[in-house]
């Protein structure tokens, strides 16, 4: 094995570490969450009914919508609302009410879904807009199971169909996992056949292309806005304090080889671009390009970033103009 291939090997099983530590240090807190939602789980609904309110075809697409800045580059929120497209829209919750600003509402898009995967209070503020608050009623949240109940009932007020679901982390552990005693609780009470689970890649927008072909059985899945990764224009300061929160690159000499590993510049050769992977976009981009080469054959993935970091094997990629031109019925 070469030094450079050992070197980027234990960088990211340092990367994976320090992932799965802040994941476990949070644990308390996602108990704590489920506990307080428990009992809207029970009476509110699944996730499972919602693939039959999102396709009516044999052969159905979906865009996610996340919040890189590929998509304000490209005007891609502009291109979609322009549009005629037929499909189905998969809105990370931190780009919601930027979408529904654009013009990209439920009135235009009637199968309309957003997604919150993570437990953080700080999610709250996603939902906390007049337009949220116009359209909700029009929009089907999928949510965790550990969401923060504050954030849940936020959503509720604008009037957001809650459809929940579970986050798989620590499914591997068997019957002492909190995946399966959680389920265990939740099926002791209505919703005795469960409800579905999806693994995250740690982040809303590798879960929002789960949901978009495992919940919602669409077979083609096209992405904007994720694009793991930041643009070469990006300030160095931006791309530091978004790892430096999860302490992983705090303290690193910005001379040293070390830094240049940690925040490694990469070609996409198929957009002509350079892009640059911090500590926690390198564990996004690896987890997300690693399940959609695992993901079924019946689904394609669809890359209309125009940019960012997830390109290879079983992933096509394409200017989102052409995309829509494409797939507009």
């Amino acid at each position: 094995m070469s030094r450079n291939l050992s070197s980027s090997k234990e960088l990211q099983k340092s990367i994976e570490d320090i992932m799965k530590k802040k994941q476990y240090e949070n644990f308390n807190e996602w108990v704590t969450n489920f506990a307080s939602n428990l009992p809207d789980i029970w009476n509110e609904k699944s996730a499972k009914e919602l693939n039959s309110l999102a396709n009516q075809s044999e052969k159905h697409s979906a865009i996610v919508i996340g919040r890189g800045p590929s998509i304000n580059k490209h005007e891609h929120l502009k291109l979609l609302a322009a549009s005629d497209y037929q499909g189905t829209i998969v809105c990370c919750d931190g780009k919601l009410a930027d979408a529904l600003n654009a013009g990209v509402t439920p009135d235009k898009f009637p199968k309309y879904f957003v997604a919150t995967i993570d437990p953080y209070p700080t999610i709250k503020k996603h939902y906390e807009h007049e337009i949220i608050d116009s359209y909700g009623s029009k929009i089907k949240g999928i949510f965790t199971i550990i969401t923060n109940p504050n954030v849940v009932e936020r959503a509720r007020q604008s009037g957001i169909q809650i459809h929940w679901i579970h986050s798989l982390f620590d499914y591997n552990e068997g019957i002492k996992s909190f995946n399966n005693l959680s389920a265990l609780m939740i099926r002791a009470k209505n919703n005795l056949h469960g409800l579905p689970g999806i693994q995250t890649g740690g982040n809303v927008g590798t879960a929002s292309w789960f949901i978009a072909w495992q919940i919602l059985k669409c077979t083609t899945v096209a992405l904007i806005g994720i694009n793991h990764g930041w643009e070469e224009e990006d300030s160095w300061e931006t791309i530091i304090y978004h790892n430096n929160k999860d302490e992983i690159s705090k303290g690193v000499d910005r001379n040293s080889p070390s830094f240049n590993r940690l925040f490694k510049k990469i070609y996409n050769p198929d957009f002509n671009c350079n892009c640059i992977l911090d500590p926690l976009f390198q564990f996004y981009s690896e987890a997300l390009k690693e399940f959609i080469a695992r993901s079924p054959e019946w689904v394609t993935t669809i890359n209309a970033t125009e940019g960012g970091s997830i390109f290879g094997e079983r992933i096509l990629s394409m200017k989102f103009s052409n995309f829509l031109e494409k797939y507009n019925s």
